[in-house]
């Protein structure tokens, strides 16, 4: 009914199909009811901690950095390609935008107060994914580069630390920070991982977490600069956050004397976490190759919502170049 044929091709789609404003901002938002709670966006995010909490490590892991991820690329493939002028509307996208930002700062905010270091880490990803939905909403070239740069990043960082948080658990049985405390004398390991595994999560130079964010906050600033000034408040509560459960666990006093003997990473678990150390480090020093990659498709959607291009997928071909 929608397209008059039995045809529901993307680019058909697209290219064919008008649909009136007022019909676009219902379509929109039922669009956006489902995305928003897949992302999480604030405050459709109250299923994630307990699911992180509840779910095994590898159920942890592919929620993170898979998972997640859905709702966004459902953003970036449906919702505002197909209907821009929603996307456009002012109000919508004020709206939006401050959602994106309540979760920047709230899911940083929140994850200081966490006692259990793994709830600690999936309100981190409320944070971490606001960002990406500022990215796309700036609609910059730069913003939404960034964006898709952080789904990427925080699907290696964020699973990264759910490993650890599951390696650790294994053998104290316990995800409670004050749990632990100067393990980093026991088992050095796995602080020194956890340790470059966390800063990479807060955005330092030189890892990968930095690009992704750096980019959508010099984009934004050109479109939303009210909004990019608030959000860039959580790069310091992320440091506070992560920095802290860090000194607790691996660097306060070794006082209790169940963590006197934990075992350090065996080979299974270092194997585990190298290549995932290996992209932390190849993203945060060369990220350029994936930013070649994902130029022409950031271009062509900025470019489709504005109205200037028809698709916002570049072919193959052109993504090849």
């Amino acid at each position: 009914p929608l397209t008059g044929i039995p045809n529901f091709g993307y680019d058909y789609i697209l290219q064919n199909v008008a649909v009136s404003p007022r019909a676009a901002l219902w379509l929109f938002g039922a669009f956006f009811m489902a995305f928003a709670v897949k992302v999480p966006m604030f405050p459709f995010h109250t299923w994630l901690p307990l699911a992180h909490v509840e779910a095994p490590t590898a159920g942890s892991v592919v929620l993170a950095s898979i998972m997640l991820k859905l709702g966004t690329f459902g953003f970036l493939r449906l919702a505002v390609p197909l209907f821009p002028s929603a996307a456009l509307n002012g109000t919508v996208r004020s709206i939006i935008l401050g959602l994106a930002v309540i979760g920047i700062v709230y899911g940083a905010l929140v994850s200081m107060v966490q006692p259990d270091f793994k709830k600690l880490v999936a309100y981190s990803s409320v944070s971490h994914l606001g960002f990406v939905m500022l990215g796309i909403f700036a609609l910059t070239v730069q913003s939404v580069q960034g964006a898709l740069m952080v789904m990427i990043n925080h699907g290696i960082s964020t699973g990264a630390l759910f490993l650890l948080i599951g390696m650790i658990y294994e053998r104290r049985h316990s995800r409670l920070i004050d749990a632990y405390g100067g393990i980093a004398r026991v088992v050095p390991m796995f602080a020194a991982i956890l340790t470059f595994v966390s800063l990479s999560s807060i955005g330092l130079p030189g890892t990968n977490g930095f690009i992704g964010e750096f980019l959508v906050l010099i984009g934004s600033f050109k479109t939303v600069p009210i909004y990019t000034v608030i959000a860039t408040t959580a790069v310091i509560f992320a440091a506070a956050y992560l920095l802290w459960a860090i000194q607790r666990i691996l660097f306060n006093p070794l006082d209790k004397p169940e963590n006197e003997h934990v075992a350090d990473l065996n080979r299974r678990e270092l194997l585990t976490m190298v290549p995932l150390v290996a992209a932390i480090i190849w993203l945060g020093v060369y990220p350029a190759p994936v930013l070649r990659r994902m130029q022409l498709s950031a271009e062509r959607f900025v470019n489709v919502v504005q109205g200037r291009v028809s698709t916002p997928i570049a072919s193959a071909r052109e993504s090849g170049r």
